[in-house]
């Protein structure tokens, strides 16, 4: 098991909270079944999410547009407080484990929308 801190880019507009270069937290697992690495990266996101008081939504089986995960199934996180942008996280399972990737500045916008309440 990893975490990471990358700078990332994509080439799209630019909108609230989502912005062409962006900080990604990450993290992998990598070993046992894809199955069990999935269920546990899912439990460590979420008792993250939970030590940082937000209010969110996991939402599983959702089909991904990334190749990679296995039957294109992943999973992310939506903090609703965030309006129409609400997505925090994505990941899901591939052949050699499970992960997921968190934006920073999108993360750090929904903790001060949450403490603001």
């Amino acid at each position: 098991m990893f975490f990471y801190i990358a700078r990332c880019y994509r080439y799209e507009r630019p909108q609230a909270g989502r912005y062409r270069e962006f900080t990604q937290l990450g993290l992998e697992i990598l070993g046992p079944t894809p199955e069990q690495a999935l269920l546990r990266s899912q439990a460590i996101c979420t008792g993250f999410l939970d030590s940082l008081g937000l209010e969110y939504e996991l939402s599983i089986a959702v089909k991904r547009g990334l190749s990679y995960y296995l039957e294109g199934n992943g999973f992310e996180v939506r903090c609703p407080a965030l309006g129409a942008q609400q997505q925090i996280v994505g990941g899901g399972a591939y052949r050699e484990g499970a992960g997921f990737g968190i934006g920073l500045e999108r993360l750090v916008l929904a903790s001060e929308i949450t403490r603001r309440r």
